[in-house]
């Protein structure tokens, strides 16, 4: 099955392109990515903090059955234009990785259809090739496609 999500790697380059196009509109899509109760749904994690201002902050876990946490991340967000760019840093913790910056661009195709374009910046190549080794293709596109379930019915009513 073809993932609708699309990543794209050059080789040689400390940066990859994630894209996907949504049948939802650009009010809602930039909505998912900023609400904190959507980005819990869609991520399928606990957002515990999710400052959505210029020099704010966002702090994300994700705890098993038992409620060991097995995924922490955190970032600030650099810049923010509702409907247009998000400019964050992301860093998981526990990890051998150091921060990435991310350039999240929100595009309307339609009054019902629109975009993101993410540009992750790694500190190096090797890093970069690190991370596309780990099942990040399929993550995202679970996720991504988790967000447009979500999205559709519930916030169109």
């Amino acid at each position: 099955m073809e993932l609708k999500t699309k990543i794209i790697a050059e080789d040689g380059k400390q940066e990859i392109f994630i894209k996907r196009e949504f049948n939802i509109p650009l009010e809602l899509l930039f909505k998912a990515y900023s609400d904190p109760e959507i980005v819990s749904q869609w991520m399928g994690t606990n957002v515990l903090k999710l400052e959505n201002i210029k020099h704010g902050s966002y702090q994300f876990e994700t705890r098993n059955k038992n409620g060991d946490v097995v995924f922490e991340a955190h970032g600030s967000i650099h810049d923010i234009v509702p409907e247009q760019i998000i400019i964050r840093t992301f860093q998981m913790e526990n990890t051998p990785f150091p921060a990435q910056i991310e350039f999240l661009t929100f595009e309307k195709i339609s009054e019902d259809k629109s975009k993101i374009t993410i540009q992750i910046i790694y500190k190096s190549v090797e890093i970069r090739d690190q991370m596309l080794k780990l099942p990040f293709a399929q993550g995202i596109n679970l996720a991504h496609n988790r967000l447009e379930e979500i999205i559709g019915p519930s916030l169109l009513k």
